[in-house]
């Protein structure tokens, strides 16, 4: 499945260079406003930070919610607290677009994140040129070297790059190469199972300063709770939200103290 999504991805960015070509999307990204810096917005030191998904559909629960307006729901998810916006981008699976990256980044003054199947140094530069502050790289879909490639563009053009891990391997790798966002995914994207048990498994083998961060199976405020006693510095959320009282899930999570 993952090898499938990546393959949509890519052929879809090619379609878009065939429209904007490489030369004209650096440029638009080389001129884009200054990305804000993640860290500052994704660390406290008493309390978890919540990215906070604008989400319509996945692969493996199909339709989740319309978001007719994903400028005006990432609105109220910063009112209520939340220290990042992550924009699904994916068209295939997740219905998500570069245009719905635009309605948000026009609407909030947080980081925002492009959450996609990001394999190419043209999709980073699109990134950038549509005002992404953070990039999602997906350390099973990429191999090392790409990953380490990706990871310096993004960083080159003063981006942050959120590396999503799923095993003890990904998460070394993760700290190896510096990242200062490192993601542990409770869902498996190969087969979209979720082990709730895997960021407490995986996250003392990040020994570096980076942003610790959980995705995945948060439902409600008990398992931000949780999370955060197992070492988590920020947790990304998006089912919950979209189909939920958004903005009192996010007011709820943003409150959770660390031990």
């Amino acid at each position: 499945m993952l090898l499938d999504l990546y393959a949509g991805a890519v052929e879809d960015a090619l379609a878009r260079e065939q429209v904007v070509p490489r030369d004209l999307i650096q440029i638009a990204a080389e001129n884009a406003t200054p990305a804000l810096r993640a860290r500052d917005y994704l660390y406290n030191p008493t309390r978890v930070r919540v990215i906070s998904e604008i989400k319509r559909a996945s692969p493996s629960r199909g339709e989740i919610a319309a978001i007719e307006n994903p400028g005006g729901l990432s609105s109220v998810y910063e009112e209520a607290g939340a220290g990042a916006i992550s924009v699904l981008t994916e068209g295939r699976k997740f219905n998500g677009s570069l245009e719905d990256l635009d309605s948000v980044r026009a609407a909030v003054s947080i980081p925002v994140l492009r959450k996609d199947f990001i394999a190419n140094e043209y999709q980073v530069l699109e990134a950038r040129a549509h005002g992404a502050d953070i990039v999602l790289l997906i350390a099973a879909g990429l191999e090392p070297q790409t990953l380490r490639n990706l990871k310096a563009l993004i960083e080159d053009l003063g981006m942050s790059a959120l590396v999503e891990t799923h095993s003890e391997a990904e998460v070394l790798l993760a700290c190896e190469i510096g990242a200062e966002l490192i993601g542990i995914n409770a869902r498996d994207l190969g087969t979209f199972e979720t082990d709730r048990d895997l960021f407490g498994k995986l996250v003392s083998l990040i020994d570096t300063d980076a942003v610790k961060i959980a995705e995945s199976a948060v439902r409600g405020v008990a398992d931000v709770v949780d999370y955060a006693s197992q070492g988590a510095d920020c947790v990304l959320v998006g089912e919950a939200l979209v189909t939920g009282d958004a903005a009192a899930l996010v007011r709820s999570f943003s409150q959770v103290q660390k031990p």
